[in-house]
């Protein structure tokens, strides 16, 4: 028997990790996903075990090659959606993102931010990045894209005089602060690790 689930989490990468396994522990495994739209089977409760990864930054075929990477390791993936976009031909500029990926369209990475990566339960944490060079990679491409918005939206808020864009500038440093914490921390784990 299916189920059809309607969320949408946007940017919290743990938020909808968490929601997947939990669904997992219900008994439910993933089979396909849309905009807001997660389609699950009954399985065995808590048979697999689900990580979020945001490959925005990539290019189409990066993204399709670490895709094709983790399917070739037993994986099963799904790409997703970040944000929510209904209409049809969709531009986005990506300055932090990698040469291939800094255009977004619908041909290349648009609507394809997302990686949903799933794999069978072996009672062990479910970790794509175990070192720490790839961690602090990892959250480095977490941190740009808020980064940049913090920037643009500081630099309008001085140009313009306007307190509102100075306020989503202050809502941009949050996570930009949140995934700089992460960096310091792994850069603390590594030289922990060294010594």
């Amino acid at each position: 028997m299916s189920k059809k689930c309607y969320r949408f989490f946007g940017g919290l990468l743990n938020a909808q990790a968490k929601w997947l396994n939990k669904m997992s522990e219900k008994g439910y495994r993933l089979v396909r996903t849309g905009r807001v739209l997660y389609e699950f089977e009954e399985c065995s409760p808590d048979e697999v075990t689900y990580c979020v990864e945001f490959v925005g930054e990539k290019s189409k075929e990066n993204a399709t090659d670490y895709a094709d990477f983790l399917e070739d390791m037993g994986y099963k993936v799904f790409f997703k959606n970040i944000n929510l976009n209904y209409s049809v031909g969709k531009v986005r500029l990506r300055p932090w993102a990698e040469m291939g990926g800094c255009i977004a369209t619908n041909a290349t990475t648009f609507n394809r931010e997302l990686l949903i990566v799933e794999k069978s339960n072996d009672g062990k944490p479910f970790e794509l990045h175990t070192s720490y060079a790839d961690k602090e990679k990892y959250y480095r491409n977490l941190r740009n894209p808020w980064l940049f918005l913090l920037l643009l939206f500081a630099l309008f808020a001085i140009i313009k005089h306007s307190i509102v864009l100075g306020i989503f500038s202050l809502v941009s440093a949050i996570p930009s602060i949140l995934y700089q914490l992460q960096i310091i921390n792994v850069r603390q784990k590594a030289k922990t690790w060294e010594q």
